[in-house]
């Protein structure tokens, strides 16, 4: 089964404050690779650098600009990377309405409804879930 992983999942695999979920999401994405199973939105690699170059404790980051850009085209070469385009925003409109979902998480659900994918793998939806024909699967559980 193939799945759309959220920006979370990508964030996980350099958090070291969080060991078990970064062992967690580095196998989800280890197996993704080897398996041509996972999906990554290009919402999600943009979210990716802002997030691991955000200061938190003591103005660090997860990781350093450079190694932030180096790691996003990674991404990049190991994924396939799903883009917008005026339909998946239309749709991301009506999934905001119809299931009260915040506006990045409705856009994240839309790239899964939009490309066919049944399941979006997330700690931020409720866990399993059906978003129209979405699953919603929180590996941290």
């Amino acid at each position: 089964m193939t799945a759309l992983v959220d920006t979370n999942i990508l964030v996980y695999r350099f958090d070291v404050r969080f060991p078990n979920k970064q062992r967690i999401a580095a196998e989800l994405l280890r197996r993704g690779i080897v398996e041509d199973s996972i999906r990554v939105p290009h919402q999600a690699i943009v979210e990716f650098v802002a997030a691991v170059t955000r200061p938190l404790v003591k103005d660090r980051s997860l990781l350093t600009p450079e190694d932030a850009r180096r790691e996003a085209e990674e991404f990049l070469a190991q994924f396939s990377i799903l883009y917008p385009n005026e339909a998946l925003v239309r749709l991301a409109l009506r999934g905001a309405a119809a299931y009260q979902l915040a506006w990045f998480d409705a856009h994240l659900w839309a790239y899964a409804e939009h490309y066919g994918l049944s399941e979006l793998i997330s700690e931020d939806f409720q866990h399993d879930r059906l978003y129209g024909t979405v699953r919603v699967v929180n590996p941290f559980l």
